[in-house]
């Protein structure tokens, strides 16, 4: 089902002084001096490594050094204490910490509420994002007391920001890691075992798949250079040809990554790609991605943003850049509870959250209730009618049927315990025993006596 687009507008109608490009006459704005240059073909996604191995240290001139980044992540949470936690979720192959910023009104704990993370500076050499993510989070910090959406990100969801995933890379100033691995080709693939030998996994790898082991996150975008699209799965075929290949949730991913492009200066405006964004596959089919992994195994649905024609623009114009992305980047974070249906899983006997799962009929993917408050958020397109179930292993499964309109659904569920006929005769069973029992006791004693109350 094609998405209207004026159902798009009216979900981006919530945020302020959105910026789209189409509302100045649907041509393609003017870009900045040096904004031209880098060029998006379809081979800027590369599946070997670039014939450039080295770049120079002047085109870094500006950016943040890793030295740089750890002390600006930890002035933010000094700086912002009251809504952020620092935390690292390992360390690169030259042992740098991999940052973390939580940001929310009850950082580091557990609340029913959806997780979102952005991830920077996958492939060393594509720095801006790891630029934009310090942006962001000192924008957040700066604002949520006085802008909606930032007070609604911080109040609803926990926002997790990792500004560089390959901080040895953007040393070398190359795409890979110091074992010069790309990090985006170094997940376990669905169609073909490239990467299942754990031994031979990059300790960042390890890291990011580590951390989705320990947070239940919703969705995930990725930052990258050297193109201006929004990419969504799958990024690669069976049959490795290059060609459209969706995935079970393609509608959703349209919807998702259409909210980062149309919120975007001028991402929409696309020549190449129609309104801005592209099935992975579609355009240069990848094998070990951290996209489809995350999809697969995590339960998260997670976006790969190209959002810099330059890899290595000059440093002056990242404010621009910026401009250019920061209602795409809060927008795409505050989706979570601008859409789709949430909800929690309770036991009717006991009233207690129970941990179960959600499916949609006709969407063939599983999406897991959180461990603690057994709280779900199934992100869906607005627009149609869905039927949504709830499994629970050991109650009768329950489902209903919704039309998820432009704004996002709150549905509970609450399942009954399922009786099995082994159940049900152990059931009989002691319930003869108890009268057997009661029937003895009261052969041994006799009738009782009345009790008298005299007031002698």
């Amino acid at each position: 089902m094609e998405l209207p687009f004026s159902l798009l507008l009216l979900f981006l109608s919530f945020s302020t002084c959105l910026h789209l490009s189409h509302a100045r006459g649907g041509q393609r704005s003017s870009l900045p001096s040096g904004f031209e240059n880098g060029g998006y073909a379809g081979s800027t996604r590369h599946l070997f490594k670039e014939s450039r191995s080295h770049i120079g240290n002047d085109v870094a001139r500006g950016y943040m050094t890793n030295s740089d980044l750890e002390k600006a992540v930890k002035a933010f949470g000094r700086r912002c204490s009251n809504i952020s936690r620092i935390y690292s979720i390992g360390k690169s192959v030259n042992g740098i910490p991999l940052w973390v910023i939580e940001i929310s009104d009850k950082p580091g704990e557990q609340e029913a509420e959806p997780a979102f993370k952005y991830i920077g500076n996958v492939h060393g050499d594509e720095p801006v994002g790891r630029e934009l993510l310090l942006f962001l989070a000192n924008w957040i910090c700066d604002n949520h007391l006085k802008d909606p959406l930032a007070a609604s990100i911080v109040e609803n969801v926990h926002l997790h920001i990792l500004p560089s995933m390959n901080p040895d890379g953007f040393s070398l100033r190359r795409r890979g890691n110091a074992n010069n691995v790309d990090l985006n080709r170094d997940f376990p693939d669905q169609f073909f075992p490239l990467n299942d030998d754990v031994d031979m996994r990059q300790p960042e790898t390890r890291a990011i798949m580590n951390w989705l082991r320990d947070i239940h996150f919703t969705a995930s975008a990725s930052l990258h250079g050297g193109a201006l699209v929004a990419n969504y799965p799958w990024d690669g075929t069976e049959d490795k040809r290059t060609n459209y290949f969706g995935c079970p949730d393609d509608e959703t991913f349209r919807f998702m990554a259409s909210i980062y492009s149309h919120s975007h200066y001028n991402m929409s405006s696309s020549k190449e790609f129609q309104g801005g964004i592209t099935n992975g596959a579609s355009w240069y089919p990848i094998y070990g991605g951290m996209q489809d992994w995350n999809y697969i195994h995590g339960g998260c649905f997670e976006l790969t943003l190209e959002i810099s024609d330059n890899k290595w623009p000059s440093a002056n114009e990242l404010p621009t850049l910026w401009e250019y992305n920061k209602m795409s980047m809060l927008n795409l974070v505050a989706s979570l509870l601008k859409t789709g249906v949430h909800g929690r899983i309770f036991s009717s006997d006991t009233g207690r959250p129970v941990l179960g799962s959600i499916t949609v009929k006709g969407i063939n993917h599983t999406v897991k209730a959180g461990r603690t408050f057994a709280d779900y958020h199934r992100l869906l397109a607005p627009g149609g009618r869905y039927e949504v179930m709830a499994t629970v292993p050991g109650y009768k499964s329950r489902s209903t049927g919704i039309w998820l309109e432009e704004a996002a659904m709150t549905l509970d569920f609450v399942l009954d315990p399922e009786v099995t006929l082994k159940g049900f005769l152990c059931f009989l069973f002691r319930r003869r025993i108890k009268n057997n029992n009661l029937s003895k006791h009261r052969q041994l004693v006799g009738p009782k006596r009345p009790v008298v109350v005299s007031n002698a």
